[in-house]
């Protein structure tokens, strides 16, 4: 009887340890397929990042009201970025979207995006400080970081993984998926204060009064507690409240120091 309940025990120890061992198997299957996907992301290059911006943001633009070029809001917009062509080899292009909501953002591939609701918000100091600080975010490559972030993400993750070491042809709703990324984008501390800054030489490099800079981020705190918070660009340039004070403090305290004068 001693035999069979041993005999018994061993094969239900092996059959445990057959299950586990499969279980195991399959488990790390599972995560060698994600390490696979996660490492083909990683490993796109800069080329390949800027062409994937510039697919969603040419969907974006499919989608959103771009206004023409005999528009008011259009013409301000050329007229206040004249020269501005590149950025750190980056090559610029701008457009104008109809909406009522407040926001701005600049892409990997040099793309910035202008929101109507933002341009009737700020006067052309403060709307040029708002384009050199997103401007900042791409030389500072944290929009680039930011969208490889998002290429890691779910559906996105799986068409890169079966592109075979091709770039991957994405679909227009992942495309959206990806731009929407770009609009909403937050970053850090560090990432925040790098733009204010690398925007502020950016505007200097070109001729600009970076005290426009200051302005924008003023008007923008005054709207946040007014209770404008709800606004796309508020929520993702002042998600820190202490933070903005310190980082406006900074801002003209350079301006002082450099012999601007406040517009």
């Amino acid at each position: 009887m001693k035999t069979i309940s041993t005999r018994l025990f061993a094969i239900a120890a092996l059959l445990f340890a057959t299950s586990f061992a499969a279980s195991a198997q399959f488990n790390l299957g599972r995560v060698i397929q994600g390490a696979v996907k996660t490492t083909k992301a990683l490993t796109l290059s800069d080329k390949d990042l800027a062409e994937y911006a510039s697919q969603a943001v040419a969907q974006m633009d499919k989608t959103n009201t771009v206004l023409p070029e005999d528009s008011p809001y259009t013409q301000r917009l050329r007229r206040l970025t004249v020269g501005l062509k590149e950025a750190d080899g980056i090559p610029l292009n701008f457009k104008v979207y109809q909406t009522s909501e407040v926001n701005a953002f600049a892409c990997p591939d040099g793309s910035v995006r202008v929101y109507t609701g933002i341009m009737d918000l700020l006067d052309d100091n403060e709307l040029l400080g708002v384009i050199g600080h997103e401007i900042g975010h791409v030389m500072k490559h944290h929009s680039r970081k930011a969208m490889k972030n998002e290429l890691l993400q779910g559906a996105l993750a799986d068409a890169i993984a079966s592109a075979d070491g091709r770039l991957a042809a994405l679909t227009d709703s992942q495309l959206g998926e990806l731009g929407r990324a770009f609009g909403s984008a937050k970053y850090s501390r560090k990432q925040e204060s790098e733009a204010d800054d690398c925007g502020y030489e950016f505007l200097v490099d070109n001729g600009r009064n970076p005290w426009g800079m200051v302005m924008a981020f003023e008007k923008m705190q005054a709207l946040e507690s007014q209770g404008g918070s709800s606004q796309t660009y508020l929520q993702k340039m002042f998600s820190d409240h202490p933070d903005t004070a310190a980082r406006i403090k900074k801002m003209k305290k350079r301006c002082e120091k450099d012999g601007y004068t406040r517009p």
